[in-house]
C-alpha cells in the first residue's frame, strides 16, 4: 500500500509539473504572443541571430516544442528562410537546456513567492496581457512546487526493491532506456519536464550516471517528435524543418547513448553531484548539436528537401489556419477570419457562376460549381474544428464573442453554397436540359435580384471584417429591399402567367424557385450584421410592431 501511495504522489507531482509548464506557455503567449512571434520572425537576419532568437523564445515559453511549431508555421508561409528556421530550432534546444539549469536551482521559497505574485497579478489585472503575465508566474510557481514534491517522493524510492530491479534492467538495456525516455517526452510534449525528473532521480541515487545520460538523450529525441506531428498537415517547408530537427536530434541521441559511459565518467570527474551531471549532459548535448550542425545548415536543408519533395500538384487546404497560434487568441481569431473571408470569395465565385449560367445556360456549370462547393465544405469543416480547439482554451468575453461570430458566418456561407449548388445551379441545369428560356422581363428581374445579391455578398464581407455598425444597418436594409424585389418580381411573373406569356408559363416554377433561393441567400448574408447591431441595442427580438400583437381573445374572434 505504501508503494502505491508513493507512486500516486509521484504521478501527481509529475502532472503538476506538466500543468505548470502549460500555464507558463499559455500565459506568455497570451501576454506577448503577437510581439514574440514578430520578434522571432525579425530576429533571423543571420544564423547567429536566429540561434539567439530560438534561445530567448524558448526561455520565455519554457517549451522548445512551442518555439518549433511557431517557427515551422513561419517557414511554411515563407516568413523565415528555411536555413534560418533550422538555426532557430538549434537555438531552441539550447534554450530548453538553460531553462533546465534555472529550474534546477534549489530555491524553495521562490515557488511560494511566484504562486502568490501570480495569483495576485491575475486577480487584479483587467486586461489580457496582465492576466497572461499572472498566469505565467503562477505556472512557474506551480512548476517549482512540483519539483519540490518530486524531490520529496523520490527519497524513499531508493529503498524500493522493485524500483532498484526496474532501473537495473534499464541500465543493462540502454536502447530500451532511450526509447522509454523518448516516449515519456512525447507523451508529455516536453523534453524539459523529463530531464528535470531524471535529474531528481539521479540526485536521489535511484538512477546511475550512465543511465541518466541515456535518459537525457531519449528525452531530447522524444522532444522533437511533437513538433513534427503537429505540422504534418501544414506546408512542405514546415514538414522539412521539423523532420530535419528530428533527424538531427536522433543522430545526437544515438551517439550519446553509445558513448553514455565515457560521457558520464567525464562529467563525474568535473561534477560529482548527480543532479548537476544530468543537467550538464543536457546542456552538452544541445551545445554539441549547435556546434556540429550550425555550419552545415545548407546540406541539412537539401537532404530535407529530398526527403520531403514538393508535390506535383498544388497543395489544397487552408491558407491561414495555424495551430501554432492557438495559444494567442487574437492572432488565431484573425487567422480564422481570414480563412472565412477566403471561403466567402469562393461562394461569391459560385454565385457569379450561377448567374452566368442563367444568362447563358450550359452543361458544365453544375460540375464546376459542385467542385467549388466541395472546397467550401472542406474549408468550413477545418474552420469549425479550428475554432472548437480555440474555444477549449480560456477565452475572454470579447474573444468568445468574436469566435461565435466567425463560426456563425462560416456556417451561413456553407448554407449559401448549398443553395447555389443545389438550387440555383439545378434551375440553370433544367433550363439547359429542357431548352427553356425565361421571358425577357423575367430574366431582367432575376438578373437584377442576382446583382443585388452579389452586392450584398460583398457588403457582408466588409461588415464581417470591420464590424462597422453603419454598414451593418445598410446590410439589414438591403435584406428588406431584396424581399421587396422578390415580392414584386413574383407578382409580375404571376401576372405574365395569367396573360399566358409562353416563356413565363414554361418557366413558372423555375422562376419562383430562383427568387426564393436568392431571398434565402440574402437572409443568410444579413445574419452577419445582427450581432453588431445587437451590441449597439439596435436590434429588436421581433419585426412585429407592438400594436400588431393580438391579445388571445382578439385572436380567437
Amino acid at each position: 500500500m505504501h508503494s502505491t501511495i508513493q507512486l500516486i504522489n509521484l504521478l501527481g507531482a509529475g502532472a503538476l509539473l506538466l500543468w505548470g509548464l502549460r500555464m507558463i506557455k499559455t500565459g506568455v503567449m497570451r501576454a506577448f504572443g503577437a510581439s514574440l512571434r514578430l520578434w522571432i520572425a525579425k530576429g533571423t537576419g543571420n544564423r547567429f541571430a536566429a540561434v539567439l532568437s530560438g534561445i530567448m523564445a524558448t526561455l520565455a515559453l519554457q517549451s522548445s516544442t512551442a518555439t518549433a511549431v511557431i517557427t515551422a508555421s513561419f517557414a511554411s508561409n515563407g516568413a523565415i528562410n528555411p536555413r534560418m528556421a533550422q538555426a532557430v530550432m538549434l537555438g531552441a534546444n539550447v534554450g530548453t537546456a538553460i531553462a533546465a539549469v534555472i529550474l534546477s536551482l534549489d530555491v524553495h521559497w521562490f515557488a511560494s513567492a511566484m504562486i502568490l505574485v501570480g495569483v495576485t497579478v491575475f486577480q487584479l489585472s483587467k486586461y489580457a496581457r496582465g492576466k497572461g503575465i499572472g498566469r505565467a508566474l503562477l505556472g512557474l510557481g506551480l512548476m517549482l512546487l512540483a519539483l519540490q514534491l518530486v524531490g520529496g517522493v523520490t527519497g524513499p524510492l531508493r529503498e524500493s526493491e522493485v524500483m532498484i530491479a526496474v532501473l537495473s534492467g534499464l541500465s543493462d538495456a540502454p536502447a530500451f532506456a532511450l526509447i522509454l525516455a523518448a516516449v515519456l517526452a512525447l507523451v508529455a510534449s516536453s523534453s524539459l519536464a523529463v530531464v528535470l525528473f531524471v535529474a531528481l532521480l539521479a540526485s536521489a541515487g535511484i538512477v546511475t550516471p550512465p543511465l541518466a545520460v541515456t535518459l537525457v538523450a531519449g528525452a531530447n529525441l522524444g522532444g522533437a517528435i511533437p513538433p513534427f506531428l503537429a505540422v504534418l498537415h501544414e506546408g512542405v517547408e514546415a514538414r522539412r524543418l521539423t523532420l530535419a530537427n528530428l533527424v538531427v536530434r536522433g543522430i545526437g541521441a544515438i551517439a550519446l547513448t553509445i558513448f553514455a559511459v565515457p560521457a558520464a565518467n567525464l562529467l563525474q570527474a568535473v561534477l560529482p553531484n548527480a543532479s548537476s551531471l544530468t543537467i550538464a549532459a543536457h546542456i552538452g548535448f544541445s551545445l554539441v548539436l549547435l556546434v556540429l550542425f550550425l555550419p552545415v545548415l545548407g546540406p541539412i536543408g537539401k537532404l530535407a528537401a529530398l526527403a520531403v519533395p514538393k508535390p506535383d500538384t498544388p497543395e489544397k487546404g487552408t491558407n491561414y489556419l495555424d495551430d501554432g497560434v492557438l495559444d494567442t487568441p487574437t492572432i488565431a481569431l484573425a487567422a480564422a477570419a481570414r480563412e472565412t473571408l477566403r471561403v466567402s470569395d469562393i461562394v461569391l465565385r459560385m454565385l457569379q457562376g450561377s448567374l452566368e449560367a442563367m444568362r447563358k445556360p450550359g452543361p458544365g456549370t453544375r460540375s464546376t460549381v459542385s467542385l467549388l462547393d466541395d472546397d467550401v465544405d472542406a474549408l468550413n469543416q477545418a474552420i469549425k474544428l479550428y475554432l472548437t480547439r480555440l474555444d477549449q482554451t480560456e477565452l475572454d468575453a470579447d474573444d468568445a464573442r468574436r469566435s461565435g461570430e466567425i463560426m456563425s458566418f462560416a456556417i451561413n456561407l456553407e448554407h449559401v453554397g448549398d443553395i447555389v449548388e443545389g438550387g440555383l445551379c439545378e434551375v440553370a441545369g433544367k433550363i439547359a436540359k429542357r431548352q427553356l428560356k425565361f421571358s425577357a422581363d423575367g430574366l431582367a428581374e432575376i438578373v437584377a435580384l442576382y446583382e443585388k445579391t452579389i452586392h450584398n455578398m460583398q457588403l457582408s464581407q466588409t461588415v464581417f471584417m470591420t464590424g462597422d455598425p453603419q454598414l451593418a444597418r445598410q446590410l439589414v436594409a438591403a435584406k428588406v429591399e431584396v424581399r421587396q424585389l422578390e415580392a414584386s418580381s413574383a407578382k409580375a411573373h404571376i401576372q405574365r402567367v395569367r396573360e399566358r406569356v409562353p416563356a413565363s408559363v414554361e418557366t413558372s416554377s423555375l422562376h419562383l424557385d430562383t427568387l426564393r433561393d436568392l431571398k434565402r441567400i440574402n437572409a443568410h448574408l444579413a445574419s452577419v450584421a445582427y450581432p453588431i447591431l445587437e451590441t449597439k441595442g439596435e436590434l429588436d427580438e421581433s419585426r412585429l410592431r407592438p400594436n400588431a400583437v393580438l391579445e388571445p381573445k382578439t385572436a380567437s374572434k
